[in-house]
């Protein structure tokens, strides 16, 4: 049938089958006067969609095309909508919809709606068409003006993709933490996330020490305006000079099953605080409340952030024309399992961007 009736994407069928893609067609959801039906330019490829197509946060809805860091193009804007026009050129990150009316959605908290729907693998209500919500390796996404966000002209766009989720899901808590001039800020992790928080944080005004198991990210981790590389081995003889020194430190790895956290937890000033962003497979380590006690620390979570924290970032990121470390793939069913497999494999330095989306979707 083809847009507007129906959207065409790389999908994965089977979850024991996760790195094999299939380009098929789609239905969206129905169409309101609020929603955004957007032409897709780009897309970054997120550690999340790995996973969720291998099965790492349990079983998803197949076929599921995945993808939640968009950039495109307006093309059809709803009688309601006044915050984009047609030929926009706009993001969509990894939350399509909320409910508006919680105590959350009314504090510029709508991402943490009892009600929030993921950008794919969330159904529908059947008033808004009952199929289930899918992503961006495909031609088009249909979604709500609340969750599309105007891209400033300064950034590319196969940069903006990454900031759509990655970025967002660093910046909120450094910027609810504080960050800024004073402030001593420990980056886990220099991957996806951490390169973003990493840059973030420097660029807000922090001493920024990374903390990492690699050696040779150290110059990388420099370059992008840390202060400080700290080497963490299994010894945890790393940690002794830096006790009480970190306000605020964010996990962006995804190992943090593997953590000594009295090790980490040891290096945060009194009352800092530990933040997860990297969420691994398997559970946090057991620990005993005993070991928040020698520091009065704290250890927290965040889910992405919110609308008015979008517009925040890529208003520093424009201002300070900051620039992250992407590779850019052409979508495909060969690209899309090259793109999950190096970040399966740990080998994107730092965030893949997939691109070409004309050549790949000709008749759209």
């Amino acid at each position: 049938m083809g847009y507007p009736d129906t959207f065409e994407g790389f999908m994965v069928r089977d979850q024991e089958k996760w790195t094999e893609f299939h380009k098929q067609e789609f239905s969206p959801k129905k169409f309101q006067d609020r929603d955004i039906d957007i032409k897709i330019i780009c897309c970054g490829v997120c550690g999340s969609d790995v996973h969720t197509i291998n099965k790492g946060w349990g079983p998803a809805p197949m076929p599921l095309c995945v993808g939640h860091e968009v950039i495109g193009t307006a093309v059809k804007v709803g009688e309601k909508v006044t915050t984009v026009k047609v030929g926009d050129r706009v993001g969509v990150g990894a939350q399509i919809w909320s409910c508006m009316e919680c105590k959350p959605c009314k504090t510029d908290n709508e991402n943490y709606c009892p009600k929030k729907m993921d950008t794919y693998g969330a159904p529908y209500p059947e008033e808004m068409g009952g199929v289930i919500a899918q992503g961006g390796y495909s031609s088009h996404i249909r979604a709500h003006e609340y969750f599309t966000f105007k891209i400033p002209d300064g950034i590319p766009s196969e940069e903006a993709a990454p900031m759509m989720c990655a970025g967002l899901t660093v910046y909120s808590p450094l910027l609810r933490a504080g960050v800024g001039p004073g402030k001593q800020v420990a980056i886990v992790g220099e991957g996806g996330l951490g390169h973003f928080a990493t840059m973030f944080a420097a660029a807000m005004g922090a001493e920024v020490s990374v903390l990492s198991t690699s050696a040779d990210k150290e110059a990388t981790a420099k370059q992008l305006g840390a202060q400080n590389f700290i080497l963490t081995d299994a010894d945890s003889a790393w940690a002794e000079p830096w006790a009480f020194t970190f306000n605020f430190m964010l996990n962006t790895a995804d190992a943090a099953h593997k953590f000594d956290m009295s090790t980490y937890l040891s290096t945060l000033t009194v009352n800092g605080e530990m933040h997860h962003v990297g969420l691994p497979d398997a559970p946090l380590p057991e620990i005993k409340a005993q070991t928040f006690a020698p520091n009065g620390c704290k250890m927290g979570g965040s889910h992405i952030g919110s609308r008015p924290e979008m517009f925040r970032m890529l208003q520093l990121v424009s201002e300070k024309k900051l620039k992250p470390m992407i590779e850019t793939i052409p979508i495909s069913e060969e690209g899309c399992a090259t793109a999950v497999k190096g970040v399966h494999e740990n080998t994107v330095r730092y965030r893949y961007t997939l691109v070409d989306y004309d050549r790949a979707f000709p008749n759209r």
